[in-house]
């Protein structure tokens, strides 16, 4: 007589439970992407409401159009140039996101950190997009640290030539003594030569702060730092060199400039409204009208910060799109 195996009886096997954690993170993902995308509107109504449109179109209508080609294509050329800050980031990270995803990416993150500050623009930007495209917050703090180093080191490099070879007459009612801008320009041109020296006889590059792996730059990429920043700030300054149409010479254009952008950083005031206006008219009263300064600082904002703004809302939608259609993917710490 044959026998046969006789199944166990007992309970049904119980499917594991799903982890809670797994239910409602991607609810909590859609909810963080929706309260980063209303915040974001808010900041663009705030920043169209209290812009002057009326004294922009005016300003734009005053100077020829070979003007405003010239300033434009000057602009363009600075946010492209800008837009490869990150591919100085991407390698420092060791990160493979393409070329194109990662300048899309800067260029959306400078476009509205002109506009509506660092924090939103410059960091806020920068971890939600690279978070989207698969990088960690570690890798995209490598990024963003190497980003405003590269922008701040050649800042610091031509300010501090500029207030030694050359600098501004202040009006007399600043609480600056005249006599302070050259040593503070000494000061200044020391930081990013002790940073080319840092990374040229360092023996060790490397450190780990906070949990933070740090690496030292080689002096081939400080380099590099250095002379794509300064190219940046100088281009800036054309564009305005170019709308005042070449009256006043183009190095009291960048110290202008210069001190313009480290006053609105310190105003704390998005975009610098009013801030730039007020040191352009302050330094150069002397060599053009004030009417055409601020008419040639309005083109400049209208050039530089507004139609670049525009794009890079449509960008931007465009990269959330893009990222969304992606596989899934292995989000990496590191």
């Amino acid at each position: 007589m044959s026998t046969r195996p006789v199944a166990a009886v007992g309970p049904a096997p119980v499917p594991a439970a799903a982890d809670p954690g797994r239910r409602w993170w991607p609810w909590f993902k859609r909810g963080l992407a929706l309260v980063f995308l209303a915040l974001v509107l808010v900041l663009l109504v705030r920043q169209a409401r209290g812009i002057a449109w009326a004294e922009v179109w005016q300003g734009l209508r005053a100077l020829p159009l070979p003007v405003l080609c010239a300033a434009g294509g000057l602009a363009l050329a600075s946010h492209l140039l800008y837009a490869c800050f990150d591919l100085l980031g991407r390698h420092y990270a060791r990160h493979n996101l393409a070329t194109p995803t990662v300048m899309a990416i800067t260029f959306v993150s400078y476009a509205f950190n002109l506009s509506m500050g660092s924090l939103v623009g410059g960091v806020g930007f920068r971890y939600r997009l690279y978070a989207q495209f698969g990088l960690g917050t570690a890798r995209t703090t490598r990024i963003v640290t190497m980003s405003m180093l590269t922008n701040w080191i050649g800042y610091l490099l031509l300010a501090g030539l500029m207030f030694m070879l050359f600098p501004p007459a202040l009006p007399e009612h600043w609480e600056v003594d005249a006599a302070t801008l050259p040593i503070a320009g000494a000061v200044m041109l020391a930081l990013p030569v002790a940073y080319l020296l840092w990374c040229a006889v360092s023996k060790r590059r490397s450190w780990t702060l906070r949990g933070h792996h740090i690496d030292l730059p080689t002096l081939r990429l400080a380099l590099l730092q250095m002379v794509m920043s300064c190219a940046n700030w100088l281009i800036m300054a054309a564009v305005v060199y170019v709308l005042l149409q070449q009256r006043i010479e183009f190095p009291l254009v960048l110290g202008t400039l210069l001190a313009g952008a480290v006053a609105g950083v310190l105003a704390h005031v998005p975009a610098g409204l009013g801030v730039l206006e007020a040191v352009f008219v302050a330094l150069l009263s002397d060599y053009a009208p004030a009417p055409t300064l601020v008419a040639a600082v309005l083109a400049y904002r209208a050039l530089y910060y507004l139609l670049p703004l525009i794009i890079a809302v449509g960008v931007y939608v465009l990269l959330e799109a893009r990222a969304k259609r992606l596989p899934a993917r292995t989000h990496s710490s590191h």
